[in-house]
């Protein structure tokens, strides 16, 4: 059995603030005896005022709250999830990154958020991640203490594939840390957690934002962790905070030999529209009718 803290945050525009937070945290998951912390996306910073907020945006290097995270770490002997953080590139514009954090404050795996969310909500919120933001290129796995962890972020939970390839190179864990917004989280946050736990035989461990943010927006809450056979083991509700739940990686070899998917799964080739795959059989049938009737003119 292995202990995981999980940090449910409402990240405002000051980075030193989230930033003791984050510090607090990490302390804290550390005298409680857990091997590693998850924190949401966005925990250095969430501003959609891009003027205001891109002042806060830096280089890896130089962010501050980074520093602070792997300081904590290092302090605590923790490992950290840090679900992402906005990132300045090196051609000026940002990434969406998430950092695998061991207990002596290395990196040892950095992940760039894949899929962009952009939409216009029906109670006219609007997001733009594109319009600030470059996706990433790579899956990412990455060895801890509660098994080999494979990284996304938020908005890749819609995209199957992805966990597909995480779980095929043997993640037997699946980060989604997020700020999924109120309305989305209703619908849809727990079934499609629910079903990448089950899809893969893996745990899922998803921090995520909650409640009213500086910037105005509100984000759903319900940090859950998921067992294999897709059942909640922890469900945070909608209140900040630090939660804490028992992997039990064995767990993960009695689902897959139960039902073993990933074994199973096979290349599926690109499908032909219905209608081409139909085309030679008509084409027949046409030629058939056309000599029916050169026969009866005879």
């Amino acid at each position: 059995m292995t202990r995981i803290g999980v940090l449910q945050m409402t990240s405002g525009i000051d980075p030193a603030v989230n930033a003791e937070t984050l510090v607090g945290a990490i302390g804290e998951a550390g005298a409680a005896g857990a091997a590693m912390l998850f924190t949401p996306e966005m925990s250095g910073l969430i501003d959609r005022d891009r003027t205001r907020g891109a002042a806060s945006i830096v280089t890896e290097d130089a962010d501050p709250v980074l520093a602070a995270v792997r300081a904590a770490a290092a302090n605590a002997g923790v490992w950290v999830h840090l679900g992402s953080l906005a990132v300045r590139r090196p051609d000026g514009k940002f990434a969406n990154r998430g950092f695998v954090i061991d207990p002596a404050g290395a990196i040892r795996a950095r992940y760039d958020k894949l899929h962009l969310f952009d939409v216009d909500l029906p109670t006219g919120e609007s997001w733009r991640e594109s319009a600030a933001y470059v996706g990433g290129e790579t899956a990412v796995v990455v060895d801890t203490p509660a098994g080999r962890l494979g990284a996304s972020i938020c908005y890749d939970l819609r995209f199957a594939d992805l966990y597909r390839a995480l779980s095929n190179a043997g993640a037997t864990m699946l980060s989604v840390p997020a700020a999924f917004t109120r309305p989305t989280g209703a619908a849809h946050w727990h079934v499609l957690l629910r079903a990448r736990a089950i899809e893969a035989g893996a745990f899922v461990v998803a921090a995520a934002q909650t409640g009213v943010h500086q910037d105005g927006r509100e984000t759903y809450g319900h940090s859950l962790v998921v067992d294999p056979w897709g059942e909640v083991i922890l469900d945070m509700g909608e209140a900040a905070g630090l939660g804490f739940a028992e992997i039990d990686l064995e767990r993960v070899e009695q689902v897959r030999a139960r039902i073993p998917a990933i074994a199973h799964r096979r290349a599926i080739p690109p499908s032909r529209p219905w209608h081409d795959r139909l085309r030679p059989q008509m084409q027949r049938r046409a030629r058939v009718r056309g000599m029916v009737r050169l026969e009866r003119r005879v």
